[in-house]
């Protein structure tokens, strides 16, 4: 049960186009997909709604995608090609009370493909992809603490200035990893798309993915 996790260090960087774009490319991996949202107080982790119903047995919620219309991120894993495509929706903090239900989908899963940072708390995968993009400012913890874990680096193409508008943080962690220049709507070169085909090949051994306690 190969894994990719997909992260980024913000909102709105690419990382749905990324894992859309991966399953497109490489449909024999018969992908499952799994997008992880994470919510603030006050929000419902069934719907993503506002409400005010945080109780102990409403931290989290795990839901199979249906809809083929591409309305969603989820939806759009449907429609790229996944044999597969779920919802993980939990309130701050409250991961591990989902990974059970996860672990039960990895399990069950041929390649598994997740579009999380938080994840990798839990879970080794075979290939860890972050999503870089100098022009926005925003850069969540999460991605910054597990940036030296990225197996590769896809990095948003800058017109004129090379310096990232992000503060206080360096790339030193992945200096010496591949890093892949990307150029929006174009998110999957296909150099991304040789280089995890290359990873995932029955003759990679790590294909003995370890799942954390």
């Amino acid at each position: 049960m190969p894994i990719v996790v997909i992260g980024g260090h913000s909102r709105s960087v690419g990382k749905t186009s990324v894992v859309a774009g991966l399953i497109a490319a490489l449909p024999a991996f018969h992908w499952t997909a799994l997008k992880v949202t994470q919510y603030g107080h006050g929000v419902c982790s069934a719907n993503g709604a506002a409400c005010d119903c945080a109780t102990a047995d409403h931290s989290w919620a795990v839901s199979e995608e249906k809809d083929r219309s591409g309305e969603s991120d989820t939806s759009r894993f449907l429609v790229a090609g996944a044999d597969h495509s779920w919802w993980v929706r939990t309130e701050q903090g409250h991961l591990a009370e989902a990974m059970p239900r996860i672990r039960k989908i990895l399990a069950a899963s041929d390649h598994t493909i997740i579009e999380s940072n938080s994840i990798l708390r839990f879970v080794k995968p075979d290939l860890y992809l972050t999503v870089l993009d100098p022009q926005t400012a925003d850069f969540k913890a999460a991605a910054q603490n597990y940036l030296d874990r990225a197996d590769a680096v896809l990095l948003h193409s800058v017109e004129g200035s090379e310096d990232p508008v992000w503060k206080q943080v360096s790339l030193k962690p992945v200096i010496d990893r591949p890093m892949f220049t990307i150029r929006p709507p174009d998110y999957v070169t296909p150099e991304v798309v040789e280089f995890v085909r290359a990873r995932l090949s029955p003759t990679d051994s790590r294909h003995e993915t370890q799942l954390s306690s």
